[in-house]
C-alpha cells in the first residue's frame, strides 16, 4: 500500500518529449552555479542564532551541515538526472516510491519553501531596519519590527517585503540570470569585505571556551545552519546538461559546498574573533559558573538582551543584523551600513526564488489531483497561478510577522531534511528494483553514500529543538488526514489518468540559475 500508485517513469519521460539538452557545463561552471545558488542568505540571517546555540563551536557546525549536504546532493543528482523534468523531490518520489510518500514529501516541501521565505523576510527586516536606524539616526520601536517571541508585537517590514514579493509574482515577474548574477556578486563582495576587515583584528582569546554547551550545542547549531546551504540542489538538477557528469558532478557539488563552507567558517571566525560569540545566559552568569544559556528566539533571551543593551554591553547573539553590527563594533560603521544595504538588495531575490518553488509544487500537486483544481488556476491577463501565489504570500507574511528567524529556519529545515532523506532512500530502492534504468549520473559508492546521507539527515533532524520536531509531526499528521480524506480519492494516478503537469504551460518557472548562459535546472528555461 505504502509504495502503491507510482507515477510511471516511462510516462514522465515520454510526455516530456525532451529536447536533449546541450551538455555544456563543466566542473568550473557547476562549481560557480553551486556557489551562486548557496551563498549568502543563511550566513546573513543565522549567525547570531548559531552563536547562541554553540558559541565559537559554530565553526564546526558549518562543516557538519556542509558534509550532510554534500552526500545528500550526490543522491539527489542521480534522481534528478533520471527523472529529467523540472520537478523536485516530490516528482522524484512519485516516480519511485509512490503517491503516499510523494504526498508526504510535497507536504514537507511546503514547510521548506514557505517557511524559509518567511525566515528570509525576517532576516531582511533586521538588516534594513538597522540600516535605516544607523543612517538616519532614528529609533524605530521594536513593537513594530519584531514578533511577539522577540520582544515586539508584529514585524511590519518583514510582512511588507513578503507582500511585495507576492505582488511581483502575481503580475508575472521572473528572475533573470543577469540580475541574479549581479546579486550573487553583491553578496560575495559584502562577505569578502567583512572577512578582510574582521580577520586582521581577531583576538584568539575570544575562541575559548570553544564549545560552551558541549557537542550537543554544536549539533543543534548544525541543524539550524543547514539552512545556509539550501539551494545546492540547483547543481544536482543540472546533471543532464553536464559534460562528463560522472566526473564533473561530484567536483561541482563538493567543490561548491567546500568553498561555501570555508567562506562561512571565515565569516564565523571574523565574528567570533572580534566581538566574541559566547551564548547569552540568564542573569548574565557565565556558563562556567553554572549559568544557563537562553533559548534562541525566546522571550527570556529578548528580555536579557534588552537588559544588556540598557547596560551598554550588547552581544552579537542579540543582534538582528549580526554582520553589520560586528563591523560597526570594530570601527567600520559606514561599511556596516553598506553590508546592510547589500543584504537589503540581495535577500528579496531569495524570497522570490523560495516562493516560486512553493507555488510550483502546489501547482503540480493540484494538477496531479492531490489538491483542489482552483489552486492551479491561471490568471487570464498575467498568466500566473495567482490563487496559490496569493495564498502562499498570505502565509509567508504571517510567518514573517509573528515568528523569529531561528524558529522559522528550524521548521523549514525539518521539511528539507525529510525530503532529502526520502530522495536518498528512493535512489537506493530504485537501484534494487530497476537496475537497468538509464542513469546519466550514478551516485558514487551508493551503498556508502546513501546510508550516510539518510543517517546525516536523521541526525540533523534529531538535533532540532523539541518544539520544531513536534511541529513537524503535527504538520505530517495533518498532511495524512488531508491525503486520506481528500487527495487519495481524487488522484489522477489513482483514477488511471497519466499526465505530467511538470510540463504544463502555466506552471511557475524554476528558480533561475545564478549564471548568465546557464540553463534553468531541470530542462525548461524560465
Amino acid at each position: 500500500m505504502i509504495f502503491g500508485r507510482v507515477k510511471s517513469l516511462d510516462a514522465i519521460l515520454a510526455t516530456a518529449e525532451k529536447k536533449s539538452l546541450h551538455r555544456s557545463l563543466g566542473a568550473f561552471q557547476l562549481t560557480m552555479l553551486g556557489i551562486g545558488a548557496v551563498i549568502g542568505t543563511g550566513i546573513f540571517v543565522l549567525t547570531a542564532e548559531a552563536a547562541q546555540k554553540a558559541g565559537p563551536g559554530m565553526m564546526l557546525a558549518f562543516v557538519i551541515a556542509g558534509f550532510v549536504c554534500a552526500v545528500a546532493a550526490l543522491c539527489y543528482a542521480e534522481m534528478a538526472a533520471m527523472v529529467p523534468v523540472s520537478g523536485s523531490a516530490y516528482t522524484y518520489s512519485y516516480a519511485v516510491m509512490g503517491e503516499l510518500i510523494a504526498w508526504m514529501v510535497g507536504w514537507a516541501l511546503i514547510l521548506e519553501y514557505a517557511v524559509a521565505a518567511g525566515a528570509v523576510s525576517v532576516g531582511w527586516s533586521g538588516y534594513v531596519v538597522g540600516l535605516i536606524e544607523h543612517t538616519f539616526h532614528l529609533d524605530i520601536p521594536d513593537l513594530l519590527t519584531r514578533g511577539p517571541f522577540d520582544g515586539g508585537m508584529v514585524n511590519l517590514p518583514a510582512m511588507l517585503i513578503a507582500g511585495l514579493v507576492t505582488w511581483l509574482l502575481v503580475i508575472g515577474t521572473k528572475e533573470s540570470a543577469s540580475v541574479n548574477a549581479v546579486l550573487v556578486l553583491i553578496k560575495v563582495a559584502a562577505l569578502t569585505l567583512f572577512i578582510v576587515l574582521a580577520l586582521p583584528v581577531m583576538n584568539m582569546d575570544k575562541f575559548t571556551p570553544f564549545a560552551p554547551l558541549g557537542f550537543s550545542g554544536i549539533s543543534a547549531a548544525a541543524a539550524s545552519i543547514f539552512f545556509a546551504y539550501v539551494g545546492f540542489d540547483a547543481v544536482s538538477t543540472a546533471a543532464e546538461e553536464t559534460k562528463n557528469p560522472q566526473r564533473n558532478m561530484p567536483i561541482g557539488l563538493i567543490g561548491s559546498l567546500g568553498i561555501c563552507t570555508i567562506f562561512y567558517m571565515l565569516v564565523a571566525a571574523g565574528v567570533i574573533g572580534t566581538v566574541g560569540a559566547q551564548p547569552v545566559t540568564g542573569g548574565g552568569i557565565p556558563i562556567s559558573e553554572g549559568g544557563i544559556a537562553l533559548a534562541p528566539g525566546s522571550t527570556a533571551l529578548s528580555q536579557q538582551c534588552a537588559a544588556l543593551a540598557a547596560a551598554g554591553t550588547e552581544a552579537v547573539t542579540c543582534s538582528k543584523e549580526a554582520l553589520a553590527w560586528t563591523l560597526r563594533e570594530i570601527g567600520w560603521p559606514q561599511i556596516g551600513n553598506l553590508l546592510g544595504l547589500a543584504a537589503g538588495l540581495a535577500l528579496p531575490s531569495v524570497i522570490l526564488m523560495m516562493m516560486f518553488g512553493q507555488t510550483r509544487i502546489f501547482f503540480v500537486m493540484s494538477r496531479d489531483g492531490l489538491l483542489p483544481a482552483m489552486f492551479s488556476k491561471v490568471h487570464p491577463t498575467y498568466k500566473t497561478p495567482y490563487v496559490i501565489t496569493i495564498l502562499t504570500g498570505i502565509f509567508v507574511a504571517l510567518f514573517a510577522a509573528f515568528f523569529p528567524v531561528g524558529i522559522l529556519a528550524d521548521i523549514s529545515n525539518s521539511g528539507t531534511l525529510f525530503a532529502f532523506a526520502a530522495v536518498s532512500i528512493a535512489v537506493l530502492v530504485l537501484r534494487r528494483t530497476d537496475p537497468s534504468r538509464k542513469r546519466p549520473f550514478r551516485t558514487p559508492a551508493i551503498m556508502f553514500t546513501a546510508p550516510i546521507a539518510i543517517l546525516g539527515c536523521m541526525y540533523l533532524f534529531w538535533s532540532l529543538g523539541v518544539e520544531t520536531k513536534l511541529m513537524f509531526v503535527g504538520w505530517a499528521a495533518v498532511g495524512l488526514i488531508v491525503y486520506f480524506a481528500y487527495s487519495r480519492s481524487r488522484s489522477h494516478v489513482g483514477r488511471g489518468v497519466s499526465d505530467v503537469p511538470e510540463l504544463d504551460a502555466g506552471i511557475p518557472p524554476q528558480p533561475v540559475p545564478p549564471l548568465p548562459g546557464a540553463h534553468t535546472p531541470g530542462g525548461q528555461d524560465a
